[in-house]
């Protein structure tokens, strides 16, 4: 994840997910964002984006998201730049979402827990009891003054 190019977005979904796979089989979603910016004479302009998904956030998004719902993206900005088939360049900023999720100001949202499919590190799971934390199992405070 890059840490200097951060962008969230919450907008609504222009198009349903398609989702694809690379010939190595990693899932791949696109969709499309539109959010409004209102200006102070109050007039609406429309601002258009793409945004892409990886992995099991991909299938989870396809699954999830339908056009004209109202999502919250979080990720990153990727340039792109390519010759068209009359020789002409092209170029397109796109959303390389890290995190997507359904936007609960105007709707409610149920949501359920996938199993975990490798992928990475699975944190540790501990029995210990938590000191007394809000925090969850396995997480300690710790004796001494934070500061």
């Amino acid at each position: 994840m890059a840490f200097d190019n951060n962008v969230v977005l919450v907008g609504n979904a222009t198009r349903d997910p398609e989702l694809r796979f690379t010939q190595n089989g990693s899932a791949v979603c696109s969709f499309g964002l539109a959010w409004n910016q209102r200006s102070q004479q109050g007039e609406d302009k429309a601002h258009y984006f793409d945004v892409s998904c990886w992995n099991k956030l991909a299938e989870n998004v396809a699954e999830s998201i339908t056009r004209g719902m109202r999502v919250v993206v979080y990720g990153r900005l990727d340039y792109r730049s390519w010759e068209g088939q009359n020789g002409e360049k092209r170029s397109a900023v796109q959303i390389v979402a890290d995190e997507v999720s359904p936007s609960v100001r105007w709707a409610t949202a149920q949501v359920s827990k996938n199993d975990f499919e490798g992928g990475g590190q699975r944190p540790a799971q501990t029995n210990a009891p938590s000191a007394g934390s809000d925090f969850g199992a396995g997480y300690e405070i710790p004796d001494e003054e934070p500061f």
